[in-house]
C-alpha cells in the first residue's frame, strides 16, 4: 500500500513520488517541479486567454491548480472555491491529524454515522481490494508504523515482528453498519494515503468545472487531474520521472481529460537500499521489490488511478500487464531496477 511518510520532515522528503508537470507553467513543457513555497500567478496568454494558477501545501505535500480562461477573475474565484473545498476535505481524512474522523477510526476502531467522505472512500478501497485480488489494501497501517519504530530505533523489523502484525491486517475485516465503519479486530489501522489525496483532486476538479472553468490541472504531489485543455487548446503535457534521476524522463505523456499517478520505491523509503519504503504487499507485510516505478493513466477518477498504481506496484510485472490489458479505462506504464519500462497494449493513446 502506497502512504505518505511519517518521518518528521515530510516537506524535504516529499513525502511521495512525483510526476512532473508541465501544468504548473502552461507552456507544455516537460521539465516544470512542485515549487518549494506556496506561489500563485495570473497571466495573459493572448486576447482571450489567462493562465491562472496556485500552489499550496496541503496533506503534508503540495497542491497546484493551474486554469485556462478568458476571465482572470472567474478563473481566480472558481480556484478559490476549490481551496476551501480542499481545506474541508483535508479536515475529515487526514490521518496525521489527531483530531480528523479517521485518526478517530484509527485511535478507537470505530467511526459512527456522519462521516460520508470518509466512509466513501474506505467503501472504495474495498472495491478495489477485491478487483485487485487483495493487491490494494489499505489495512497495513500496523506493519507501516512498525517499520517506522524500528527504523527510528535503528534497527531493522525482523520476518517474526512483521508477521506477528499480519493478523490485523486485510480489509475483509473492515465492517460498515449504519452509516459508519470498525474494525472487526483489535489492533487494526487504516492509510487512505493512496486514495484520499486523489480523492480530494477529483473533488476540487469537479467544482471547477461546475464553476466554468473547464480547462485546468490539478495536483497533489504526482496525482494530476486533466481537464480540457492547456495553453491555446493544446494537450497538457506530463513527463515521468526517472527514478534513479539520472536521466531525461523515461516518458511524456499528452493528456486530455483523464487522471495519470504513479507509485515509486525512490522518494519515501526508510532505508537506503529501499528494501522497506512506503509500499506495503499486505498479504506478505514486506514492500514490494519488482518495479521501481508504476504509471497508471486513463479516463477515469485520479482516485481510482492512484489506487490501480499501487496495487499494480504490489503485483509482478506479468500479472500487472495482464490485468490493465483487460480494462480498457486504464493503461500502465512500468519501470524496473534496471531503467528498462515495459508499457500496456494501448499506452500511447491519448487519455
Amino acid at each position: 500500500m502506497k502512504m505518505k511518510s511519517t518521518m518528521p520532515h515530510p516537506s524535504s522528503q516529499q513525502r511521495r513520488n512525483f510526476l512532473k508537470l508541465s501544468g504548473l507553467l502552461g507552456l507544455g513543457a516537460a521539465s516544470a517541479a512542485l515549487l518549494p513555497t506556496p506561489h500563485a500567478e495570473a497571466l495573459l496568454f493572448g486576447p482571450k486567454e489567462y493562465k491562472v494558477s496556485e500552489t499550496r501545501l496541503s496533506m503534508g505535500s503540495f497542491l497546484a491548480i493551474t486554469a485556462f480562461h478568458p476571465s482572470r477573475d472567474e478563473a481566480q474565484h472558481a480556484i478559490g472555491l476549490a481551496w476551501e473545498e480542499i481545506a474541508r476535505l483535508c479536515k475529515l481524512l487526514s490521518r496525521h491529524d489527531p483530531s480528523t474522523p479517521l485518526s478517530q477510526l484509527n485511535r478507537t476502531g470505530t467511526l459512527p454515522e456522519g462521516q460520508m467522505e470518509v466512509v466513501e472512500v474506505v467503501a472504495r478501497s474495498l472495491y478495489h481490494h477485491k478487483q485487485t485480488g487483495g493487491a490494494f489494501d489499505i489495512t497495513v497501517q500496523p506493519v507501516l508504523d512498525l517499520y517506522e519504530k524500528r527504523f527510528a530505533a535503528g534497527r531493522r523489523p525482523t520476518d517474526a515482528e512483521i508477521t506477528a502484525l499480519l493478523p490485523r491486517v486485510g480489509s475483509e475485516h473492515i465492517r460498515f453498519a449504519k452509516g459508519g465503519v470498525s474494525f472487526a479486530r483489535e489492533g487494526m489501522g487504516i492509510t487512505l494515503d493512496a486514495l484520499a489525496p486523489g480523492y480530494i483532486v477529483d473533488r476540487a476538479s469537479e467544482l471547477l468545472t461546475r464553476n466554468g472553468v473547464v480547462n485546468h490541472l490539478v495536483n497533489c504531489s504526482g496525482d494530476i487531474r486533466t481537464s480540457g485543455a492547456a495553453a491555446k487548446g493544446t494537450p497538457w503535457t506530463v513527463a515521468i520521472q526517472d527514478p534513479a534521476k539520472k536521466k531525461a524522463y523515461p516518458e511524456v505523456v499528452s493528456m486530455g481529460t483523464g487522471a495519470i499517478c504513479t507509485s515509486g520505491d525512490y522518494e519515501a523509503f526508510y532505508d537506503k537500499e529501499k528494501i522497506f519504503h512506503h509500499i506495503v504487499n499486505g498479504r506478505t507485510g514486506h514492500s514490494p521489490a519488482y518495479s521501481t516505478s508504476v504509471t497508471v493513466k486513463g479516463p477515469l477518477s485520479v482516485m481510482d488511478a492512484d489506487a490501480m498504481s499501487t496495487a499494480l506496484f504490489v503485483m509482478s510485472p506479468a500479472e500487472g500487464l495482464a490485468f490493465v490489458n483487460r480494462r480498457p479505462d486504464l493503461e500502465c506504464f512500468l519501470i524496473d531496477h534496471q531503467g528498462d519500462f515495459e508499457k500496456s497494449a494501448n499506452w500511447s493513446k491519448l487519455a
